[in-house]
């Protein structure tokens, strides 16, 4: 059984600093996770309602089946796609919150506990955190005294 995230004793913990030194990569594998998260829903989209209507009739000798196969492959190419881009922002300890709109959270300790150091695809460096469980909403701005010094710490 896989430990929660945060019970992982090899987990990587950013600071600020380090998280915002990551940001050009981490920002360039964001854009195209969002841009290929946004070409699978596209192509689910179209596939489903099509998929979903073969199952309860499918005539025999079907001229489409060529094309739809064709089709479910397209989409299980962009499909890998879309997990190698996702696996690499995983290797870098950064974890993908949405892959709508590019919401990104660095595991970071503050005050002795684990916390997020949050980032959304578009701003222009890391400059808030939230508990684990608070979300975007709970999203509060790291202070500007904060020692920056400080390894692995808000």
């Amino acid at each position: 059984m896989a430990l929660p995230k945060s019970d992982q004793p090899d987990r990587r913990h950013f600071t600020v600093e380090e998280a915002n030194r990551a940001l050009p990569l981490v920002r360039a594998i964001v854009a195209d996770i969002v841009r290929q998260w946004q070409v699978v829903s596209d192509l689910e989209q179209r596939l489903t309602p099509v998929l979903d209507r073969r199952r309860t009739s499918r005539p025999e000798d079907d001229p489409y089946d060529a094309e739809l196969e064709s089709r479910r492959a397209e989409l299980s190419a962009e499909q890998a796609t879309f997990r190698r881009y996702l696996h690499e922002l995983e290797t870098l300890g950064v974890e993908l919150k949405g892959a709508h709109n590019g919401l990104c959270d660095f595991p970071s300790l503050k005050d002795g506990r684990e916390v997020y150091l949050c980032w959304k695809l578009g701003e222009p460096e890391v400059s808030h955190w939230h508990e684990l469980h608070s979300g975007f909403s709970g999203r509060l701005p790291i202070e500007s005294d904060e020692p920056s010094t400080a390894a692995h710490s808000v």
